[in-house]
């Protein structure tokens, strides 16, 4: 088996806005294209998950908007993206102030703040898992 055959380690992130909202965008890149989500990423060699994805924060929506630690809301193994396969380690954050950028504009539309109880669909196969933790207020494990 080879590298490119091997999962990788996603890590992302619902950045949630006076407990009623979270940070959105459509997705236009390689993956997931047209589904909307978070933030997120690979996790490179030596970095944590908190690591990873305050850096995917600002590579994606840039230094202007503030959140709180980010904090464990689960863990899943999604498999849906063949050939990719992903061991997801799922975060949440409030968020504190400021408004996010468009960082990426060849693999995001826009960010917006979605209400959690209408969000746009379809989402990305990610969010489901991240939306029902933080609606348990419980770790979810789907592995």
């Amino acid at each position: 088996m080879s590298e490119e055959d091997r999962p990788k380690v996603g890590v992302g992130l619902v950045i949630i806005k006076n407990g009623t909202h979270i940070l959105m965008s459509k997705r236009i890149g390689k993956h997931g294209a047209g589904e909307y989500g978070g933030l997120g990423g690979h996790m490179e060699n030596g970095e944590s998950a908190q690591e990873t994805i305050l850096r995917e924060l600002r590579e994606e929506a840039g230094n202007k908007i503030k959140i709180t630690k980010p904090r464990l809301i689960c863990i899943s193994n999604v498999r849906s993206y063949a050939p990719k396969h992903f061991l997801d380690i799922g975060m949440a954050a409030d968020w504190i102030s400021g408004e996010p950028e468009l960082m990426e504009p060849k693999k995001f539309v826009a960010w917006e703040w979605h209400p959690l109880d209408n969000l746009p669909k379809p989402l990305f196969e990610f969010l489901p898992f991240y939306i029902e933790a933080l609606k348990s207020d419980q770790p979810l494990i789907d592995v």
